[in-house]
């Protein structure tokens, strides 16, 4: 087979499945797996799509952005593992900034640390957080209905009057060139003042953010360590150069 009907074939099954496993293009092609990664490696180049671990994926719009609802029935087990591991990362006494978003919701069911307060402009965040009796502050300001945090310049004002140890930010893409973004500029403001204002930053994100970059860019890769659950060795070598990535094992 040619290889412009197979970088059809290979476009042509992302855009019904937005996730293709390499072995479903090998098949589909009838071709080799070192073929199938040249090609990958080729319409990544193109920015036709983005290479992911095992296969490809469908790259989205700079600004598009899936509701809270949307976001909570996709990678639950991989967050679940991120969660925890960053929840255990809080120490007695720690003073926190947690980001809105589905990622770092997943956190507070793990949080063990004693005395310690939290600061949140997520809403979805707030009754499991009640829950476990952690004294927590809301930043005021505008709610965005989509992802149900509070963005704007109430917002900002309310956060600027804290200091954190540490900020546990949620982020729609991580790029080895353009660092973390997310699609609302409004948000990534939010978020890179509670980078500023932390001693340490960690980064939650599932694979799927991987090579991603969208709209709004919230901070270089050195600014913050990097919390996934999983990612290739030859992109981690890439990564590590530039940060800490800490990879959450199943």
């Amino acid at each position: 087979m040619l290889t412009p009907e197979r970088h059809r074939i290979i476009l042509q099954l992302l855009e019904e499945k937005e996730v293709v496993k390499l072995q479903e293009l090998v098949e589909a092609t009838n071709s080799s797996e070192s073929t199938i990664r040249r090609d990958l490696s080729q319409l990544e180049k193109e920015k036709k799509l983005k290479r992911v671990h095992g296969g490809a994926a469908l790259l989205h719009q700079k600004r598009e952005e899936l509701s809270v609802f949307e976001k909570s029935t996709k990678n639950i087990q991989e967050k679940q593992l991120v969660g925890k591991y960053a929840a255990s990362l809080i120490r007695d006494g720690d003073c926190i900034y947690l980001d809105a978003g589905t990622t770092t919701l997943q956190m507070i069911p793990y949080i063990e640390a004693k005395d310690i307060v939290v600061v949140t402009n997520g809403i979805t965040h707030l009754e499991a957080l009640l829950e476990k009796d952690i004294p927590t502050y809301l930043v005021g300001g505008l709610i965005k209905k989509k992802t149900k945090a509070l963005i704007g310049r109430g917002a900002l004002a309310s956060l600027e009057s804290y200091s954190f140890d540490k900020c546990f930010i949620g982020v729609n893409g991580i790029h080895i060139d353009y660092g973390y973004t997310t699609p609302d500029p409004e948000e990534a403001l939010i978020k890179q003042t509670a980078m500023k204002l932390s001693r340490q930053a960690f980064i939650l994100a599932d694979h799927s953010k991987l090579n991603e970059s969208t709209f709004a860019k919230i901070a270089d890769l050195q600014e913050a360590t990097i919390i996934i659950d999983e990612i290739d060795e030859e992109l981690l070598a890439l990564y590590e150069a530039k940060t800490t990535v800490e990879v959450v094992k199943k």
